[in-house]
Order: C-alpha cells, then sequence, then structure tokens
C-alpha cells in the first residue's frame, strides 16, 4: 500500500482530517469525508437529537444548523485525542464559540466513528447535551424525567 493511500483510507486519518476539517471551515473536505449513505446519531431530546441519514443532511441540516447558534468566526474546535480499532475510531475534541445568545458554548464532545473504504459511514456523538439546550438552544424545553417539577 503506498503512504499515499494510507493517508486517504486509514480510519484514524480520515477522521482527524475531517475535524480539522470542520475547525478550518473546508467545505470540501469536510464533504468528502462522509460517504453518501453516512449516518449520525446525536442522542438526547434537544431539536437536534435523533439519527441524521445521509450526508447531505449531516453537513447541511445538521452540521450547519448549528451555525446560526453560533457568532461567526467564534468557533475553536480542538482535537484531544483518537483511538483506532480496525474500522471504528473514538475521537475526543473540544468545542468553544460565541453564541448568539451572549453565552459561550464550551464543550468536550466524543464521536465513534466508523469508517470503510476511506469515508465515514456513521459517527455517534456524545456531549453535555444539557449544556449544548443551555448554550445553544435556550428557548427550547426538553421534557423533565417523572417526578420533576
Amino acid at each position: 500500500m503506498s503512504t499515499t493511500m494510507s493517508t486517504t483510507t486509514d480510519p484514524r486519518t480520515v477522521v482527524t482530517r475531517y475535524i480539522e476539517a470542520v475547525r478550518d471551515g473546508d467545505a470540501g473536505v469536510i464533504h468528502d469525508s462522509f460517504a453518501e449513505d453516512a449516518t449520525w446519531h446525536y442522542p438526547g431530546s434537544l431539536p437536534i437529537s435523533k439519527v441524521w441519514h445521509g450526508r447531505d443532511a449531516i453537513i447541511n441540516d445538521f452540521l450547519g444548523g448549528m451555525g446560526p447558534a453560533l457568532v461567526p468566526g467564534s468557533l475553536e474546535i480542538v482535537l484531544v485525542s483518537t483511538i483506532a480499532e480496525r474500522d471504528r475510531v473514538v475521537a475526543e475534541w473540544t468545542s468553544r464559540a460565541t453564541t448568539v445568545h451572549g453565552s459561550t458554548y464550551d464543550n468536550r464532545c466524543v464521536g465513534i466513528f466508523t469508517v470503510r473504504d476511506g469515508k465515514i459511514t456513521s459517527v455517534i456523538e456524545y456531549a453535555d447535551t444539557h449544556h449544548v439546550a443551555a448554550a445553544l438552544f435556550p428557548d427550547h424545553h426538553a421534557p423533565r424525567p417523572a417526578g420533576e417539577v
């Protein structure tokens, strides 16, 4: 296998390149990082919590849907670490930005990525959804656990 090929299809490299592209705002690399039929699962009870199906929905609706809540140019993403085993990569990153609501978004996220043939085919992302709700969706009222007033 050539070095060029391994940098394109190696799962850890694919995920690192994707996260760096989000950090740098490189739309072309972001698009090219996903398989056309990829899925992204964002658990929780937020307006963005669901399984997003397809590259276009992930990029335009899920990732793109966060943009209006952030002050343009304020997003800072730092890749903390990755752990890779075969086609699966666990990546940890921090996201920090100023929101249009005047608060600071500052979260630590973990994503479990599956990569096949050099493309991300699925992601399950975990983050502090309570902080996401408070910082990015302050008008959203999540359901309360039974017995809580």
